[in-house]
């Protein structure tokens, strides 16, 4: 089953980045109730997200991240791999794994026919049709989905303040190419 984030994995690392903020100038302080208040926006985002990823793993039967990699493939008949990683903003050996899962569940078929016999291009088979049928959207996860509806401006606020909170998390920002439903 897809591991999302839970409470504690938040709280873990949100708290003690929180308890590092310096406390000597007052309006660098970290208010506790305006932490508190942000932690708990960051478990609300979390918390659809997981259920989100538990109603298609449970509607599906396949994971989240699956489910996207299969209704791109629908989307784009006879997409390759790289493109397919391209699309989903992950590690090409991320797309190849997916790929290589949907395949052996009978969902997907491979096939080489363009002049670089090298290249794969993937097509939908149609027992992986009836999976996108039953997978409720959107197929790219709640969050992608919400992303792609703000504004240039709110995301520009978000990328600066995510990126202040990543830096104080100390955290490898590689695990930036593992899509949430794999987590």
């Amino acid at each position: 089953m897809a591991r999302a984030y839970d409470d504690d994995m938040v709280d873990t690392a949100i708290a003690p980045a929180a308890a590092q903020a310096p406390a000597s100038a007052s309006e660098d302080a970290v208010d506790p109730d305006s932490a508190t208040r942000v932690l708990r926006r960051f478990r609300v985002v979390f918390n659809a997200v997981k259920a989100h990823f538990q109603q298609v793993e449970r509607r599906a039967g396949i994971g989240g991240a699956q489910v996207w990699a299969l209704s791109l493939i629908a989307d784009r008949p006879e997409i390759g791999v790289g493109e397919l990683a391209r699309s989903m903003d992950i590690h090409q050996t991320t797309a190849s794994n997916l790929v290589k899962a949907l395949m052996l569940a009978g969902l997907i078929e491979t096939h080489r026919h363009a002049p670089d016999r090298r290249t794969v291009q993937l097509r939908a088979l149609p027992a992986g049709l009836e999976v996108l049928k039953r997978a409720p959207g959107p197929f790219s996860g709640v969050l992608p989905a919400a992303l792609s509806r703000l504004d240039r401006d709110t995301l520009d606020r978000l990328d600066q303040d995510l990126g202040a909170l990543i830096a104080l998390l100390k955290v490898d920002e590689r695990s930036a190419s593992i899509p949430l439903a794999q987590m």
